[in-house]
This record gives C-alpha cells, sequence and structure tokens, in this order.
C-alpha cells in the first residue's frame, strides 16, 4: 500500500490512525476559532480533524491545546554559537518545527564548503532547516572576507531539496545602482525567493530595490518603515534576537488584516536568551500579553510565514498539512508541552537517530599576533569620528566628539563612554589592522574581543586598556576563535568556537553555561549592554547605517565608503 492510500484509508476511518491525539482543540487560523476535535495523523501527515479517531498509538491531550508548528523565517544559526544539530536539539522542543536560515556568516568565513555543511547537516536535523544561498559573500568591498562567492559557486546548489532561494541581498546599494555581480546573482534567481535586507530604505530606491522582486525584509525598525514596504508588497518578517529587538516598534502592524503579509523571525539568538526567555514562543507570547490578537501572532508565526516562502504544505491543523504540531498550555502562555515534527513527537530518543555531520573550519583563525601598540590612534585636527551603539539595535549613529589626547595618541573619554575599538584581518589574506573609538559599551576598564564579527567575520575587540585588548585578540588565535574578556591583564571569561571561529563543539548546555559566566566577566567590566558580545560582533557590518568599522577603516554607510 503506498502512502498516499494509507493517507486516504487513515483519514476515512477504515484504518486506525498511526497516532490520534484525542481529549483537547486546536487553534482554526482560517477561522479563529478554538475547536474540540481529535487529530488523527498518518506518517508525517494530518488526516482528520473534527471527527472521533481510532488509532494505533493515542495520545491523551485533555484540556491542551494545538497550533501549527512555528517557522522562523530568517536567521543565522552560527550566532546561535551552536553546530546545526545542536540548534535542532535547542530550538525544536519550543515549538519550532521549521527554520529558514542564512549560512550567510559560515560562507564568509569558508566559501561552499561551509553551505555544504549546513546543507549536509539539514539532511540528518529532526527539525525541517531550509537554506537560503548567501547573496553577499563578501557583503561588500569594504572589508576583507575569508571567501568569494559570485553567482558561478551558487548555481550548483540551487536544485538542493533543501534550497529555498537566494538569501538576504544587503549590498542595496548594488542593487540600486546596478552593479554588475549584484545583477548577475539577482538574474539567476528572477524565477525563485529572493530574499531582502534593506533597513531605512523608502521612496523610489525602495521601488527600485523591490523591482527586482526581492520579496521580504526583516530590516524593519519602525511601524511606518514596515507599513510603506508592506504597501509596496513586502513581506515583514517581524524580528526579535538577542541584540535586534524590533517587536515593541512594529506590535502597532501585527493585525488581523495585516497578519497575511507577516512573519517571525530572530535573526541572531544565542543559548542564553533561549534558556532564559524562549524562542518565537517567547515573540507569541509577550505579543499577546501586550494586545496583540491571538490569530495575528500565530498566523505569523506559521502559515503566513509558511506562504512567504513557498512551504505549502505546512501552517495549518488541517487534513494533508504536514504534521508539525505544538501542544500548548493556553493560547496566552504558549509553553510547549509536546512536539511533533513531521508526525514524529519530539523526544531525546528521537534525536538520537541523527547521523553526525564532521565539523569543518577547525584552523579558520590566522590572524597575525598583535601587540598595545597596534591599538594606537594618531592625533587628528577637528573632532574624531565614534559609533554610537544604541542598545537593543545593531543600526549605530556617526557622532564626534573631541577626545582627548596623550603626546601623539587620541585617547578614551570615560567621562562619555568613548572607548577604543579595533578590526583584525583573521583569514590569513593581508594583515589589515583598523582602530577607532565607539561610545556606548559603558566600560571602564579592560577589552572584549570577538571573532564574530558580521559579515566577514574579523576579529573585533572593544576596550579601555590597549594591553588588554592586543591579549584578548591574541587569546583568539590561541582557542581557534570564539569570545575573550580580559580584564587587568587576566583573561576572565572565554568561549572557543573553533568551527570556522563561529560555533562550538559542545553541547547547547554547555555553551549557555559558559555564556552566563562570560556576560558576568563582561559586566565586571561595567558594561551596560544586555548582550554585549553580540553588539560586539555588529560594529563591523557596514551594511547597516550609519557608521561602522571593517579591518580597512572606519566606514560612513550613509555614503558606502571609507572615512580618510
Amino acid at each position: 500500500m503506498t502512502d498516499l492510500e494509507r493517507r486516504i484509508d487513515q483519514g476515512t476511518g477504515r484504518e486506525p490512525a498511526d497516532i490520534v491525539l484525542k481529549g483537547g482543540r486546536f487553534f482554526d487560523l482560517v477561522t479563529g476559532e478554538l475547536v474540540a476535535s481529535d487529530i488523527a495523523i498518518c506518517g508525517e501527515t494530518i488526516v482528520g480533524t473534527v471527527e472521533n479517531y481510532e488509532g494505533r498509538e493515542v495520545i491523551d491531550i485533555t484540556g491542551k491545546t494545538v497550533v501549527p508548528g512555528f517557522i522562523d523565517t530568517h536567521l543565522h544559526i552560527e550566532s546561535s554559537l551552536v553546530t546545526p544539530h545542536e540548534f535542532d536539539r535547542c530550538v525544536l522542543p519550543y515549538g519550532v518545527t521549521t527554520v529558514i536560515c542564512d549560512p550567510h556568516e559560515i560562507a564568509n568565513v569558508l566559501g561552499t564548503e561551509g553551505i555544504q555543511f549546513f546543507l549536509d547537516s539539514s539532511e540528518q536535523t529532526i527539525m525541517d532547516i531550509r537554506v537560503q544561498l548567501s547573496s553577499c559573500v563578501p557583503a561588500t568591498h569594504l572589508e576583507t572576507s575569508g571567501a568569494d562567492l559570485p553567482i558561478e559557486r551558487l548555481v550548483p546548489f540551487r536544485n538542493h531539496p533543501k534550497v529555498i532561494g537566494l538569501a538576504e541581498f544587503m549590498n542595496f546599494p548594488g542593487v540600486i545602482h546596478k552593479d554588475p555581480i549584484c545583477m548577475a546573482k539577482l538574474e539567476a534567481f528572477q524565477d525563485g525567493h529572493i530574499d531582502g535586507h534593506s533597513p531605512l530604505l523608502s521612496g523610489r530606491d525602495l521601488n527600485g530595490y523591490l523591482a527586482a522582486r526581492i520579496r521580504t525584509d526583516h530590516e524593519c525598525t519602525t511601524a511606518a518603515e514596515a507599513m510603506e514596504k508592506i504597501r509596496k508588497g513586502m513581506h515583514i518578517l517581524v524580528r526579535e534576537g538577542s541584540v535586534s529587538k524590533d517587536l515593541h516598534a512594529l506590535m502597532p502592524i501585527l493585525t488581523e488584516r495585516l497578519s497575511p503579509f507577516l512573519a517571525l523571525c530572530t535573526d541572531d539568538r544565542n543559548p542564553l536568551d533561549i534558556a532564559e526567555q524562549g524562542h518565537l514562543d517567547y515573540m507569541i507570547r509577550e505579543a499577546i500579553r501586550n494586545g496583540v490578537e491571538p490569530l495575528a501572532v500565530y498566523r505569523a508565526a506559521s502559515i503566513s510565514a509558511a506562504g512567504a516562502f513557498g512551504l505549502r504544505d505546512r501552517g495549518l491543523v488541517a487534513p494533508g498539512w504536514r504534521a508539525d504540531l505544538v501542544v500548548i498550555d493556553t493560547l496566552e502562555n504558549c509553553k510547549a508541552d509536546m512536539v511533533f515534527a513531521a508526525g514524529r513527537r519530539v523526544t531525546d530518543a528521537l534525536f538520537a537517530t541523527r547521523k553526525p555531520v564532521a565539523p569543518v573550519g577547525l584552523d579558520s583563525v590566522k590572524a597575525r599576533t598583535v601587540k598595545a601598540a597596534d591599538f594606537g590612534v594618531p592625533v587628528a585636527e577637528g573632532e574624531t569620528p565614534v559609533i554610537g551603539v544604541l542598545p537593543g539595535k545593531i543600526i549605530t549613529e556617526h557622532r564626534r566628539f573631541r577626545l582627548p589626547t596623550s603626546g601623539n595618541q587620541t585617547s578614551v573619554d570615560l567621562a562619555n563612554d568613548v572607548i577604543k575599538v579595533a578590526v583584525i584581518e583573521r583569514h590569513g589574506k593581508n594583515g589589515n589592522h583598523a582602530n577607532g573609538f565607539v561610545q556606548g559599551f559603558g566600560l571602564k576598564k579592560g577589552a572584549i574581543a570577538s571573532t564574530v564579527g558580521h559579515d566577514s567575520h574579523n576579529i573585533c575587540v572593544v576596550g579601555v586598556s590597549e594591553e588588554d585588548m592586543a591579549l584578548a585578540a591574541n587569546r583568539l588565535g590561541e582557542i581557534k576563535g570564539g569570545f575573550v574578556v580580559v580584564e587587568d591583564g587576566k583573561v576572565t571569561g572565554e568561549i572557543p568556537l573553533p568551527v570556522a571561529g563561529l560555533m562550538s563543539l559542545e553541547p547547547y548546555e554547555s555553551v549557555r553555561d559558559t555564556l552566563h559566566n562570560l556576560r558576568k566577566a563582561a559586566y565586571a567590566l561595567g558594561t551596560t549592554l544586555e548582550e554585549p558580545f553580540l553588539q560586539v560582533a555588529f560594529l563591523p557590518l557596514p551594511v547597516i547605517p550609519h557608521l561602522k568599522i571593517s579591518d580597512m577603516g572606519m566606514v560612513d554607510v550613509d555614503k558606502f565608503c571609507l572615512i580618510g
């Protein structure tokens, strides 16, 4: 008997269903009703609702509510600091049954080897990991990346069953000004999905960007920005990550009327925040707590998300749809008591059935050794450009200060919370080293360094003491990448991330616990930021306004050029 025949027989009740959930109700995302009903499952497919069923396995869910599995529409698994296998084990129990990832971080370090690692992993995970092909490697010409992915290197992956389309097109100036490399990639995917990335873009420039058939955006930080993009046909991905927190600002658009054009995403979220708050379930709870209609946010978390990315088999609790299901206590609390992924109940035993995938990029940190004198900034006339950090945002301000000097060197200004920042090329290509200043970390001493530095993932270090900055940067080479905290000449916290300098080889529980201690070490330096490490990681991102720093120097993102 074929799978199709089995589904029909079990749906009609001629044969017992493989699994029947009894005693509960499901949230109908079409009508908005809570419907008391058995839910019959055959293999990976729902085959019956609103009827009574017999099953080979019957699970009592009395008093519980069933909703479709949640879909994270944009994220970089690397930013969870664990491998795809550990991300699967960490996040799936929260009800996230599908993720649409851009392996942009590992691709910028390792190129096609990194993409292949993610595709191999996606074929083993219980969660359905879908992959977007990284469109901007390198992200810009204003930094040194570890790899280069022209269209010729992306096309061979296009027909992989886990590939959806072209990932976030961050180089929006390249689109608007018809850069030949951008044009080649856009042309190749005109009949497929192209993910967007267009912070603050509006007016005719936005129209030109959308004319390239770019369909989504996760960079909206205000309701007004989101509404312009919705009116122009974009599907808005409401983001709430460890650094970029846009949910509250976008709650005014989270309505039943607009929900078909909305989805949820995390972009970058680490295991500590997941443990303390949750994942997409946290976004759902927080939205409802602030007055958002449950129907609107649950649609955005599932059926609307699926539609935006052409996943036509999931997102409803209905016959014929994929059995990605979350059994929760209440719509408001959204606590997952039980999760089904393609009809399989999620358990430790299910995770144990996965085959391992060998890690890659274990020797990717090839930075030169640095010394304190390398972090000097010569005195210049007039005001000095300073990156202004905005807590909870990856957008930074372009500020200017008259900083104190010592001899022929410009010094930090702790009274105004201005400290040093540096980016050191770590791919072994040119040994670039650029210095600048940043405001907003609250550091009173020491240094924080990271090989997670979006998007080229060179070493980024912030600090008060040049000696501590040098120690932190050099320690990263010794542990093959990660995060390091230094205070008064001693390493007070670190986490090795040897997989491309981005991901740990440890279980997510170990990463979570280490991050807790690492955060305490950073707080001891005086930082006022909730998530200082990912805030460091976004300082070198020259596709996000307004002022950033790369291994080539300070970058005026608005003018898309180096300063000085």
